[in-house]
């Protein structure tokens, strides 16, 4: 890890992570609740958690512009401000129009931090730790998660659900504070190399090479598969496998667990391998596991395998965020994380219709094969890209 001041500012960052994800799961997991509570369709109640994807997407290129022009230090304030006051908000809230206001600007907290945050840490960092440094900044993501999702069924069986938003917005309106008075996170150190700043077409065009256009391609692909099986795998466990709703809640939430242990193998493999094989190895385990996914008749194998697979599926998330360092130019990494993720939400704002399509037309188990038919396309796709500068070397 870097030394000194960086080293600290890397680990505020890591820790702003873990809070923005506390309420990652929320949304989709309180569902049934707000149907019972506001008296809302599914239909209606799912439509939260779509408007807090389109506000996401939507927000990908301010949030990239402003990372390019503004401080980690007030980025990173602004996102735990939005995301606290949102909180606080949601906790009052008494009608399905101020739930769904809250929850789409608490969403906009999400872009801010990760482009502005994984910018920072791409800088920051020297070019040797990207990978073992995106390992933690993503294990810390799924211990959010993880928290978020523990906390949530305590209140659900005690006190009720608004006690969610109240319990952590208090940390994270105080987190934001500390963020605000700290030296670290307002300046960026680069290796001591010559920056010169450009504009316009210069601009994209030094973004959008062929290398990253090819990048951006295989990752939507890939998000394209997986998001059709996360979409409906709860669904699945229920209607086809006939388990209970509880217990198919428990092994879908077993993810944001397996994360913090993928997200630090993704580190690893990307510091002895370099990130795109990492990235490869991550999607084929991924297409496997889909393929015997299918194929488990017993309930025990069956979550066996779904561990693994999203073992797999969390060990992507960081040699892909290495990779956007690695080929982006150091002074458009806001550029070049907003494309990402834009390209992740696009992905996933559509997909859920696409599969849904597919199971009407044929049968639920059909998302397996869908997905996994997209997962294994996007590693062909991904295999032209050259293996990002100084990876191959700092390997020897």
């Amino acid at each position: 890890m870097p030394e000194t001041g960086v080293n600290k500012s890397f680990w505020m960052i890591c820790t702003t992570h873990m809070f923005l994800e506390v309420y990652y799961l929320t949304q989709a997991t309180l569902i049934p609740a707000y149907v019972a509570e506001f008296n809302l369709s599914l239909l209606e109640a799912s439509a939260i958690v779509t408007v807090q994807s389109l506000v996401g997407l939507i927000m990908n290129v301010p949030a990239g512009l402003l990372a390019d022009r503004f401080s980690a230090k007030h980025l990173l304030f602004a996102s735990m401000m939005i995301e606290g006051a949102s909180a606080l908000f949601l906790s009052q809230t008494g009608s399905f129009w101020t739930l769904a206001l809250g929850a789409a600007v608490m969403r906009v907290a999400s872009p801010i931090y990760h482009i502005s945050g994984l910018s920072q840490i791409s800088k920051n960092v020297k070019s040797t730790q990207i990978s073992k440094s995106m390992g933690f900044h993503n294990a810390f993501g799924s211990l959010g998660s993880a928290l978020g999702a523990v906390s949530l069924s305590v209140f659900l069986s005690t006190i009720g659900w608004r006690w969610i938003y109240l319990f952590w917005s208090i940390p994270i309106l105080t987190w934001g504070l500390i963020l605000m008075r700290s030296p670290q996170l307002a300046t960026t150190r680069i290796e001591g190399r010559e920056i010169k700043r450009v504009k316009g077409l210069t601009k994209l065009a030094l973004v959008f090479t062929t290398d990253f256009l090819i990048f951006l391609v295989a990752i939507g692909v890939r998000e394209v598969g997986i998001t059709g099986i996360m979409t409906f795998m709860t669904t699945y466990l229920v209607n086809v496998r006939g388990l209970s709703k509880s217990t198919a809640s428990l092994i879908f939430g077993l993810g944001p667990v397996t994360g913090i242990l993928g997200s630090l193998n993704g580190g690893y493999l990307g510091e002895k391998v370099g990130a795109k094989k990492a990235l490869s190895i991550a999607i084929l385990g991924c297409t496997i596991s889909i393929i015997i996914l299918a194929a488990s008749s017993q309930v025990y194998l069956l979550t066996a395998i779904f561990i693994l697979y999203s073992f797999f599926n969390n060990s992507v998330w960081t040699p892909m965020n290495t990779i956007v360092a690695d080929i982006a130019p150091v002074t458009e990494r806001g550029v070049g994380y907003s494309a990402y993720f834009f390209t992740e939400g696009l992905t996933q704002s559509i997909t859920p219709t696409i599969a849904a399509t597919v199971i009407q037309a044929y049968d639920i188990g059909y998302i397996f094969p869908f997905g996994m038919i997209f997962v294994a396309t996007s590693l062909i796709l991904l295999q032209p890209l050259h293996q990002p500068r100084k990876q191959i070397a700092e390997q020897k």
